[in-house]
């Protein structure tokens, strides 16, 4: 009987290890949304923010994991903590702005400049929040 208890221990253990380096270190980096293939919702910078400064429940129907082309002029553009490229793009409201953080760098954008970046919309936090865009 404890024999049979042991094992199921180190079965379970080892099933239970296995699911979690497959959620952990497998699926995040074999599984990953192609933003270039996804059709997006085309919209401006400005509308995005006061699309979801009006009401954020039913913009994160419309918007939240959703492959969204903004276009807007870019206030700054830097890494991240992670050496990630991030472009924030500027809306009407200066608390308020789209937060893009790059899948690939982009070389030298411009303070100033019109572009439009394509990604996937994770929320509303203080700015509208797109990550693994491109431009």
């Amino acid at each position: 009987m404890k024999k049979k208890i042991i094992m199921l221990a180190i079965i379970t253990a080892v099933v239970g290890g296995m699911s979690v380096w497959y959620f952990i270190f497998y699926k995040p980096t074999h599984f990953k949304r192609n933003v270039e293939d996804e059709q997006a919702i085309n919209i401006t910078a400005k509308q995005i923010v006061k699309n979801f400064q009006a009401n954020e429940d039913s913009a994160n129907k419309i918007y939240l994991n959703k492959a969204i082309a903004i276009t807007g002029e870019v206030l700054e553009a830097k890494k991240n903590q992670d050496g990630k490229p991030t472009v924030t793009l500027k809306s009407d409201d200066s608390f308020s702005n789209i937060y893009c953080t790059l899948k690939d760098d982009a070389g030298q954008i411009q303070g100033g400049s019109t572009i439009t970046v394509k990604g996937i919309c994770t929320g509303f936090l203080s700015d509208v929040v797109i990550i693994d865009a491109i431009i």
